[in-house]
């Protein structure tokens, strides 16, 4: 049975990228929801987290914010983590390390790092 723990904060994650993307386009949540074909609050309740969407109302909510899914979950890099973002030898050496300290972890490690790295993706 999967963590709770670890399924809230898909959950939570999920409500903030909503909320966000929302917000960025200057829209109510309840005009949102009737131009969906939804109850007025139907955002709403999904921001509060007392529910969520089908994977059908997923799709409709990427089409009325004009993303597609893959781009609602989207992590972008904080740019203060790399000099330059757009300098692939250094994303390339920065990697390189990351799996050299991966192949160095002990078993009750690499579970948890694994699902970190999962949570981020």
């Amino acid at each position: 049975m999967p963590d709770e723990t670890f399924i809230e904060s898909y959950k939570q994650d999920f409500i903030n990228r909503l909320r966000n993307f929302r917000n960025e386009r200057d829209i109510s949540a309840r005009e949102m929801s009737l131009s969906l074909g939804q109850n007025v609050n139907y955002i709403n309740l999904i921001e509060n987290g007392k529910r969520l969407p089908s994977m059908q109302g997923f799709f409709l909510i990427c089409e009325y914010l004009k993303i597609a899914p893959q781009e609602f979950f989207k992590i972008t890099e904080d740019k203060s983590t790399y000099e330059d973002s757009n300098d692939k030898d250094t994303k390339q050496d920065n990697l390189g390390e990351l799996l050299s300290d991966i192949k160095n972890l002990g078993e009750k490690e690499l579970p948890i790092v694994s699902k970190m790295i999962h949570a981020l993706v």
